[in-house]
């Protein structure tokens, strides 16, 4: 099996144990794993929301963060965002920065799938419009970030778990948001 079908196990502390195959990883009885997401502002500071595809194994068709991901075995988590963004988005990213280096949650889905990550959340910049690979997502919006924690904050139920609990972290909720803030970078 290739690192690429790969994910990284963690203990309760989030050191790494191990891996799995990923496909063994998001069912009823998910173990703790290494993920990431990340949030793709544009020039105009809007940041960027998806819709999961509808054959995605956990919360298909949910709209959520501008994509998510996880890193391969020995891959740095940096490579694995640049990767992902370019696979799901076909976007080059720009100014990554770690804005939640230690998020990590759990979440069951509507068909009993379990999420169980620590999933550290980047926010980044790209200047063109995505290019959707429909395998992972089937939308995809430009937004206000404070429009955005409004919107989560009235119907959480319409997004991801992860997204809503990494906007309330992020201050989306208030005047001046984390995201927001940094229109101005």
């Amino acid at each position: 099996m290739s690192d690429a079908d790969q994910v990284v196990l963690l203990d309760d502390e989030g050191r790494e144990i191990g891996t799995a195959p990923k496909s063994s990883v998001h069912g009823t009885d998910t173990a703790l794993h290494l993920a990431f997401s990340c949030h793709v502002m544009n020039d105009e500071g809007q940041v960027l929301v998806t819709r999961r595809a509808l054959g995605k194994t956990t919360w298909p068709g949910v709209w959520s963060n501008s994509f998510c991901g996880h890193p391969r075995p020995a891959e740095p988590v940096l490579t694995a965002v640049h990767r992902r963004a370019e696979y799901e988005l076909g976007l080059t990213l720009t100014d990554i920065e770690l804005a939640l280096p230690l998020f990590r949650y759990r979440a069951v889905d509507a068909s009993g799938i379990v999420e169980h990550e620590v999933c550290p959340v980047y926010i980044a910049r790209a200047s063109r419009e995505p290019v959707l690979n429909p395998l992972e997502v089937v939308d995809a919006e430009w937004v206000d970030p404070i429009a955005l924690g409004i919107s989560l904050e009235a119907t959480p139920w319409a997004f991801s778990p992860w997204l809503v609990l990494q906007a309330e972290q992020l201050h989306l909720f208030d005047s001046e948001p984390a995201l927001q803030r940094r229109r101005a970078s």
